[in-house]
């Protein structure tokens, strides 16, 4: 030990240049006192007389706070709830007050004045929402959704910890999360729902790991157990049950052993294993008295009066049972506190009322010099409500106006956009017209022309050949000049419109090529009121001509297929064949491969071409 002290005094000289502040004593040991409490405990103290000498008045504030939250860890709550109130008595810090609430809040709970708790958590709440700190207001509504949790009232529960569930997600605090998930677990399993209470309180556990939080993994662990319990896992709960002991001691929090050692007790007593049992409820109702925490006296006098029972003595049973039920409704018996609160005011009220009546007498002469200022005041009052009135007529009169204008606006925005659209629909249809009337004519014009030459004229077998492949390009053209001028003509496309252009273009081909069977199948969930923008009709109009060209060409198919269905919402052409297909891999895609991929693309939509030698080809259009 006087080593120790000589080596503090070294360390303290060395670095005399730089002394260590209490703000930085207080940081340091509010970053360790879940881990390392008995450490933290050393340098709170130290930064309390630090502080102290040195009349710094917020840091000594915050060591008090610090030592609070520390012993409420460790179980002590009622020296947590001194420390807090001398924090709080201290400095008038709204920041360190909330927390000193909060820190009292929790060790209510502990002890069993769930009332007591609310009050405190509300308070705290009102704080650090004026503050705006969303991460510690997030933490006080978790805590008072445990609170109604341990009341029963399980909807008001999962109201305010989903609440502080959606903040802690929105901050990224792993630990709150965790601490939500653990509290909505505890109402499942008090619901019956096992299963989903432990998926959250594993889940809750693994972030405790994660985070190497030793009370988080250890509240986890002792929870995990008491689920695998209730699903009658024996060994599981056994496990987690010991894995909460051995944490809770490693790190000094003996307020936190009774619960497990409760738990492990009556998994043992169910299962007949008497002589193990005692000790455990022996070492849960002694701790659970040296920290008070009030809960679980209750259970060590249930597993006491269930441990005579089944050992045969109902004598010493019965009077653990009448103990229990005795600490039961102490504790849960809030509504008479609440009763007995209520009368002791209205006391108070009754004796306040009888004193005012005494004084009233020396009041009445000064009441009657008061009554000219009241007269005055109430002149006043009404003036001001008058103007008042005045003033919110003037502002839903301009407030109507300003509805007024702002519909106008609205009206003559809408009339523009109509206007332009019917210009825009004009200028379409007119080009269209003239698609249609000149080069229509002309290229219909050129056919007729090549037909005379090609009949009314002996010419050589290769330029009447070339003359018919110029006939044969230009009837193309023309057919692709009217698909044009179809999908100009239309602001948007519908399914239908869309369906009978394709029909018509298979009849078309199925005439052409006499060997070859067209198939065309429309799945029945297939929307038919579907609409389709002119862009996209006439592209996925392209697409479905160029591929059944590519195959009528190339392919040597017998049978060619169009299926369209949809599939999660989205419409899905395939257009198949069973021709004689080719390699991807070694084979140079051409020109309409690549136009069809550009107009998929156009239009955001995926396409896939799949083929392999001797098994045909396969192009999935995906919108």
């Amino acid at each position: 030990m006087r080593l120790f002290v000589f080596l503090l005094l070294f360390t303290l000289v060395c670095v005399g240049q730089t002394p260590i502040s209490a703000k930085k004593l207080n940081d340091s040991a509010l970053s360790i006192y879940k881990n390392q409490p008995q450490k933290a405990l050393e340098i709170f103290q130290q930064s309390e007389a630090l502080a102290k000498s040195k009349s710094e008045t917020l840091e000594y504030a915050r060591a008090k706070n610090g030592l609070g939250l520390l012993y409420r860890d460790l179980g002590a709550f009622e020296k947590a709830i001194a420390y807090a109130n001398d924090a709080m008595s201290i400095s008038k810090d709204s920041l360190l007050t909330a927390s000193a609430l909060n820190n009292i809040g929790r060790s209510k709970r502990q002890l069993g004045f769930y009332e007591d708790a609310l009050t405190y958590y509300l308070r705290a709440l009102d704080i650090y929402d004026e503050l705006n700190k969303k991460e510690e207001e997030a933490t006080v509504t978790n805590n008072i959704g445990l609170v109604y949790s341990y009341l029963g009232i399980n909807d008001k529960a999962i109201e305010y910890h989903l609440k502080a569930k959606t903040a802690f997600e929105e901050l990224n605090n792993k630990k709150g999360i965790s601490e939500v998930y653990n509290n909505i677990a505890i109402i499942y399993a008090n619901d019956g729902d096992l299963e989903k209470a432990l998926n959250y309180f594993k889940y809750s556990l693994a972030i405790e790991v994660n985070l190497n939080d030793k009370k988080g993994m250890a509240e986890s662990a002792n929870n995990v157990g008491a689920v695998y319990y209730y699903m009658q896992e024996v060994d599981s709960a056994l496990t987690y049950f010991e894995q909460s002991v051995t944490i809770e001691k490693s790190i000094g929090n003996f307020a936190g052993l009774p619960a497990s050692f409760n738990n492990i007790a009556q998994v043992l007593i169910e299962n007949k294993r008497l002589s193990e049992s005692i000790t455990y409820i022996d070492s849960a109702y002694q701790y659970a008295k040296d920290y008070k925490v009030a809960t679980e006296i209750e259970n060590s006098l249930l597993n006491y009066s269930e441990y005579y029972e089944a050992s045969q003595n109902n004598s010493k049973a019965l009077d653990y049972y009448k103990a229990y039920t005795q600490a039961k409704d102490s504790l849960l018996n809030l509504d008479t506190n609440s009763k007995i609160a209520e009368l002791e005011i209205e006391y108070q009220t009754e004796k306040k009322e009888k004193e005012l009546l005494e004084h009233r007498a020396d009041l009445a002469e000064k009441e009657l010099d008061l009554s000219k200022k009241n007269n005055y005041i109430l002149g006043l009052s009404a003036l001001a409500i008058v103007l008042m009135l005045l003033g919110y007529l003037i502002y839903n009169q301009q407030k109507l106006k300003n509805r007024q204008l702002k519909k106008e606006n609205e009206l003559k925005d809408a009339l523009i956009k109509i206007e332009t659209q019917n210009k825009l629909q004009n200028q379409r249809l007119r080009i269209s017209r003239d698609l249609h009337d000149n080069i229509g004519a002309q290229l219909t014009f050129i056919i007729s022309s090549l037909d005379n030459l090609k009949y009314g004229f002996q010419l050589p077998e290769k330029l009447s050949q070339k003359l018919g492949n110029i006939s044969a390009f230009t009837t193309t053209t023309i057919n692709e000049l009217r698909d044009t001028i179809w999908a100009m003509n239309k602001n948007e496309i519908t399914f239908e419109d869309l369906q009978v252009r394709i029909s018509n273009f298979i009849d078309k081909a199925n005439l052409a090529a006499h060997n070859i069977v067209f198939q065309l199948h429309i799945e029945d969930n297939v929307d038919k009121a579907a609409v389709f923008s002119s862009i996209e009709g006439m592209n996925i109009y392209r697409i479905i001509q160029e591929a059944i060209n590519n195959a009528l060409k190339y392919a040597d198919a017998k049978t060619i297929n169009l299926t369209i269905e949809e599939i999660d919402c989205k419409l899905k052409i395939i257009i198949s064949d069973d021709g004689k297909g080719f390699n991807q891999a070694t084979v140079k895609l051409g020109n309409g491969i690549q136009n069809m991929k550009k107009r998929a693309a156009e239009i955001n939509a995926g396409l896939i071409v799949d083929s392999m030698a001797h098994k045909g080809t396969r192009i999935l259009l995906n919108l």
